[in-house]
């Protein structure tokens, strides 16, 4: 390796170590010590690019939230040219349910991380709400868009209708990961739900 690194890579590096910890051990064993062996350097080198272990773990939440948007485009651009709205809802929670490695592997971080801030109520202000409530307004601006076309009931609110099939989602991962189901039939109960919900409607 060079000697003069380029420090988006050493933070990406770092980042991606806590990442690991996080899916296989949990966020309450991240010391940042631990994070610089799982990196391989030295405990002052994390502490160079990351002042705190919050900061840390902040910035390696936005790099996991990177990486399952950069899958639910992929996913998106699967279900058609154009995706339809109802392909667009249907690739954004098939991608998010822990069906393969990757998405087993997300749903685990994110589980640690959700752990963390239940144990630690202050980094609850930290990570806030920004990405799922980004996600769910997206999601309900499909719903909107299906109405238009009469496949969704004009009477349904898009908002808690968005808020619901993500948290169904969620849910169904969290079942997933526990052994109750595997990834097959959770996407046939995510799949049944979305028929339920797009159908013939009058256009508004």
């Amino acid at each position: 390796m060079s000697t003069r690194v380029d420090h988006e890579q050493r933070r990406t590096q770092i980042a991606e170590a806590l990442l690991r910890i996080a899916d296989t051990q949990g966020l309450q064993a991240a010391s940042m010590r631990v994070v610089a062996a799982e990196a391989g350097v030295s405990l002052r080198l994390v502490q160079y690019y990351f002042h705190t272990k919050d900061e840390l773990l902040m910035d390696a939440l936005a790099r996991l939230g990177a990486q399952l948007q950069v899958r639910m485009q992929k996913w998106i651009a699967a279900a058609g040219s154009p995706p339809t709205p109802r392909g667009i809802v249907t690739a954004i929670l098939s991608c998010i349910l822990p069906t393969d490695a990757e998405s087993r592997r997300i749903t685990r971080t994110y589980a640690a991380y959700y752990t963390l801030v239940l144990s630690e109520p202050r980094l609850a202000e930290q990570h806030g709400t920004t990405y799922p409530d980004m996600l769910e307004s997206f999601l309900a601006k499909q719903i909107r868009a299906a109405q238009q076309l009469g496949e969704v009931p004009a009477g349904r609110d898009p908002e808690l209708t968005a808020a619901g099939l993500l948290a169904m989602a969620n849910g169904l991962g969290s079942s997933v990961l526990g052994g109750q189901r595997d990834g097959e039939a959770a996407l046939a109960i995510l799949t049944h739900h979305l028929d339920e919900l797009f159908r013939t409607f009058p256009a508004v």
